[in-house]
């Protein structure tokens, strides 16, 4: 069990990375229309791949290489470097953000299950106090549509790929948190990322034939970025938060990204910041908190 300075470091660094991926988002709506979600998920893991490689360079052999944990490594790869962005990038191109902010607040839920189930992690009652209360703060948030949505929860096929892309997320962190007990954050982000590159290098080629991509220096630029900060120092920091605070305890700060998003939106985007924003903040973070405390 982590005493509380860990807590508090595991928490500040989900946070980090939860924001880091709030800006990949509002940059993945930028270019939806430049560039299909492999290549665009592609691009930022090939800049990855780079950074990881030099932060390894001189760390010793075993953390560079896969060992008898290689089949966990393979689940973390196809889960939440192979599958999760580019199905959450196709599903935002048919569902709204609101659909999509409201169907990843399930997020947390699906991973305390899911490590309860497959590495027996507990689901305490703070976990599951602390998740319903982050849950109601994003449908606060959200407001109104949120309500529509409850009164008439008809899916279409955005929303059944984004609620697919938050399962194979929450399988990638449950997955992490099993591989991390006998190798560091470090590694696992890395060599993850390495086993499912050239996949995504494979359909991103593919995907070029049907939806070529605009290329120029500012997408050039924008894949730099999501390649060292969301792709990078965010998967490090969720690895090694995870690590400190369980696959569950962990989670319940994905539900941060609304939050980021509505006061980024606010600072680049010139929208409005409503009392709904203020309240569903305010039980996002408080049930963080009850979720992380023992």
């Amino acid at each position: 069990m982590p005493d509380t300075n860990s807590r508090w470091k595991g928490i500040l660094l989900v946070n980090v990375a939860t924001f880091a991926w709030a800006t990949n988002i509002l940059l993945g709506r930028t270019l939806r229309s430049e560039v299909g979600p492999f290549v665009l998920t592609a691009g930022r893991y090939v800049v990855a791949s780079i950074v990881f490689f030099l932060l390894l360079k001189g760390r010793p052999v075993e953390e560079r290489k896969g060992g008898t944990d290689f089949g966990l490594l393979m689940g973390m790869a196809l889960t939440g470097v192979v599958a999760f962005a580019p199905l959450l990038y196709y599903g935002l191109r048919f569902t709204t953000a609101v659909n999509g902010t409201l169907i990843n607040g399930v997020g947390p839920l699906l991973t305390a299950v899911f490590g309860a189930l497959l590495i027996g992690e507990p689901f305490t009652g703070r976990q599951i106090i602390g998740s319903v209360l982050a849950l109601v703060g994003v449908l606060v948030l959200i407001g109104g549509n949120a309500t529509q949505f409850l009164q008439e929860p008809q899916l279409n096929m955005g929303d059944l790929w984004v609620l697919v892309a938050v399962v194979f997320w929450a399988l990638y962190s449950v997955a992490g948190r099993k591989v991390m007990k006998s190798r560091s954050a470090l590694s696992a982000t890395a060599l993850s990322m390495w086993i499912g590159l050239p996949l995504l290098l494979v359909a991103a080629f593919l995907e070029v034939c049907y939806f070529p991509p605009l290329f120029n220096l500012r997408l050039v630029g924008i894949l730099l970025y999501l390649g060292i900060v969301p792709a990078g120092i965010g998967f490090l920091s969720w690895n090694k938060g995870v690590q400190i605070l369980g696959a569950g305890g962990a989670m319940v700060f994905y539900n941060m990204l609304p939050l980021y998003g509505s006061f980024l939106g606010l600072l680049l985007l010139k929208e409005p910041f409503a009392w709904t924003q203020m309240i569903g903040g305010a039980c996002i973070v408080t049930g963080g908190v009850i979720a992380a405390k023992r």
